[in-house]
């Protein structure tokens, strides 16, 4: 039998598309977060730090916490046949428990595994072998944020009789909230369910929840994962700093979030293909950000693009939360 795997690439992954997002990154000075997951060394670099940091590898009842919502969920699918959608879905882990408990419970069970990353859609393929036979496994590589075709593509990778269940895992504080609540929302067909998380800032004082949660940012394998996207560009080590911060965003909105940004001591020419980026000395250059959101702040936010929330799943340290939600209208 052939181990070939067989990975649909949206156009949004094509050289030109990616090259392009490059150049807009390098003259906005705001990275766009594909290109932090772009090589096999930053995946291998990310999973190393989700690994050490993440709740749910450090902490056993976030585990749990997921294990419960996953339990919670697949009684509510009726139909035999159930296709996961992973959207964002990293190295694969929690959908693999998810698509066991689906199994267990008697579904036929089909995954779609989407990524902007190449190394983690494969990763998560070769994760989800471990359940589903590979002819149930669709990879689609994508940038989320930019595939505007993106639900008529899901769609042609639906079996017409399955319900689908749309996962989002630790994505959502890394979007902007008005670029991916209206693609979450295109997306979520009547009768599907969306299960997505969040991290959260715990506590019942928002900003000090955020300000308690810095650590888990501004930590060694987090600056070496950063770095390495500047790194690979030719900006050395000895060029600046990088720095965290929380910011205020979204004036109305509410929310924080932690940000990271390379403020430049010396100048730095950056040169890929034929275009040329100058940084002065005091220049910055934004690589990282995510957002911290409370329960409530979730609630509000997908009411305000016609997503419910039918039940959520929520750590003892406050620190992430799982909330399945569904169409509201």
């Amino acid at each position: 039998m052939s181990d070939l795997a067989r990975i649909a690439i949206h156009p949004s992954q094509f050289p030109d598309q990616v090259r392009r997002d490059l150049f807009d990154s390098l003259r906005t000075r705001q990275v766009n977060h594909k290109f932090l997951y772009d090589s096999i060394k930053q995946t291998q670099k990310w999973l190393a730090l989700h690994q050490a940091y993440s709740p749910s590898r450090t902490d056993p009842d976030c585990g749990a916490t997921y294990e419960r919502s996953f339990a919670a969920v697949s009684p509510r699918i009726g139909a035999h046949q159930v296709q996961l959608i992973g959207l964002g879905c990293g190295g694969g882990q929690k959908d693999a428990k998810l698509l066991k408990t689906l199994r267990d419970g008697g579904k036929e069970v089909f995954y779609s595994p989407s990524d902007v990353s190449t190394a983690m859609v494969l990763t998560a393929r070769q994760t989800a072998l471990t359940v589903i036979p590979a002819e149930n496994c669709s990879p689609i590589v994508c940038d989320l944020a930019s595939a505007e075709d993106l639900p008529a593509v899901l769609d042609e990778h639906s079996p017409s009789s399955a319900a689908r269940l749309i996962t989002f895992f630790g994505m959502l504080p890394n979007f902007e909230p008005q670029t991916i609540l209206p693609r979450l929302a295109s997306i979520v067909r009547p009768g599907d369910y969306l299960l997505l998380s969040a991290n959260l800032a715990p506590g019942p004082d928002y900003a000090a929840g955020v300000r308690r949660i810095v650590p888990l940012y501004d930590n060694g394998l987090t600056r070496n994962w950063l770095m390495t996207f500047l790194l690979d560009l030719g900006v050395e080590d000895g060029d600046g700093e990088l720095r965290f911060r929380i910011e205020d965003v979204s004036a109305g909105s509410g929310l924080k979030r932690v940000a990271a940004y390379f403020h430049f001591i010396q100048p730095r020419e950056v040169q890929f293909d034929d275009q040329k980026f100058q940084f002065a000395a005091g220049d910055s250059i934004r690589l990282f950000f995510s957002f911290r959101h409370t329960p409530v702040l979730i609630r509000e936010m997908l009411a305000r693009h016609g997503l419910q929330v039918l039940d959520q799943w929520i750590t003892a340290s406050e620190e992430e939360g799982v909330f399945l939600c569904c169409r509201a209208f």
